[in-house]
């Protein structure tokens, strides 16, 4: 199978991770775990030479089919065989980071055919898995990937130091090595003009706040990554603990926030999520950053019941599909910018119509 045939088996099923409904889905999106880990005795990937980094990524094949830790089903990307657009995609699809998909030689990604879990391979670490899941669910999270992470220890040996825990690149995923994150939908916060000081009091909690694509990547559409900043002195449980207390506090505020919006300011928010429906149903012409922030208004409509038509997984699947590597697949040619906000456009009008209609 090519990378064109593995990439459109991909698009034929939907993301597991937004398919289903989760717990808190109205406001809590998906959880996600990484697992940061590094073969012993072996060079990092900063330190590496190209000959090493492919053999570690033939031990690493080799250990993930032999363990079957991620299914006999699961796909394998090398990342030098890629285009531009096909790493793209994985990166909207939330498979890959920003830093690998700049990586070329002895870098690759496993995952399974639904999503839900993956590997990449020479990234910043010789390992970065993950598992995905519907809304607020982080022990279920944390029972899957913990699943991987035992099944391929016993085929590799995963650099550790009793002192100090697993053995990373970055300092500060030295210990645990896990990075827990929750993708919340805040619209209330930041409509109601509360989002900067909710973020100041996650910082200083010593948790991060990032944007809908990790580090480096902006807040786009009232979406924001809440994960843990260092790993470092404290144990799975502990971290996920800590990190659990302040997304169930954010709901809260989130919650609140949105029923004081309806019971002091109606006609603001009955405004603001009419507006961005006309966009959407009527634009011909649609950037990623104004498609992304009224969807975001879609949907805090469709979860205040203002809606008899569009859905949740309806606005889930659009907030994947409209950036420009799914839409140049779609497509099935090279757009530019201009041509991409103009197709953009017309497949978010056909996707609501359709729903109106049916």
């Amino acid at each position: 199978m090519d990378n064109k045939q593995k990439i459109d088996s991909l698009l034929k099923h939907k993301v597991s991770w937004l398919e289903d409904s989760g717990p808190d889905d109205d406001i809590a999106i998906s959880s996600r775990i990484r697992l940061a880990r590094n073969i012993k005795g072996t060079p990092f990937p900063i330190a590496a030479s190209p000959e090493q980094l492919n053999n570690t990524r033939g031990a690493i094949q080799m250990a993930v089919e032999k363990s079957n830790c991620l299914g006999t089903s699961a796909l394998c990307f090398e990342m030098d065989k890629l285009s531009r657009w096909e790493k793209e995609l994985l990166l909207e699809r939330r498979l890959v980071s920003n830093e690998f998909i700049a990586r070329d030689g002895g870098a690759a990604l496993i995952v399974k055919r639904n999503e839900s879990a993956g590997i990449m391979i020479n990234e910043e670490d010789h390992i970065r898995m993950q598992a995905l899941s519907p809304g607020f669910q982080l022990e279920e999270v944390w029972k899957n990937i913990s699943r991987i992470d035992s099944l391929l220890e016993k085929h590799l040996p995963f650099a550790y130091d009793e002192k100090l825990g697993y053995l990373t690149s970055c300092p500060t995923n030295v210990g645990t090595g896990m990075r827990a994150s929750v993708m919340l939908h805040l619209p209330g916060l930041v409509l109601s003009g509360q989002i900067n000081a909710a973020i100041q009091g996650i910082t200083k909690l010593g948790l991060a706040v990032r944007g809908i694509f990790g580090e480096g990547s902006d807040n786009q559409g009232s979406l924001f990554q809440v994960s843990n900043q260092s790993t470092l002195g404290e144990s799975e449980q502990q971290i996920m603990e800590r990190l659990c207390g302040v997304i169930k506090q954010l709901i809260s505020h989130e919650k609140n926030a949105r029923l004081t919006l309806v019971e002091k300011n109606q006609y603001f928010l009955l405004d603001h999520v009419g507006r961005a429906y006309g966009i959407l149903r009527h634009a011909y012409v649609l950037s990623s950053e104004e498609a992304l922030n009224s969807l975001s208004d879609i949907r805090i409509g469709v979860d205040m019941g203002m809606f008899s038509t569009v859905d949740l997984p309806t606005v889930n699947e659009l907030f994947l599909t409209i950036h420009p590597a799914h839409l140049q697949k779609f497509a099935g040619k090279e757009l530019n910018a201009e041509e991409r906000d103009i197709f953009r456009a017309a497949m978010v009008r056909d996707r609501l119509k359709n729903l109106k209609n049916s």
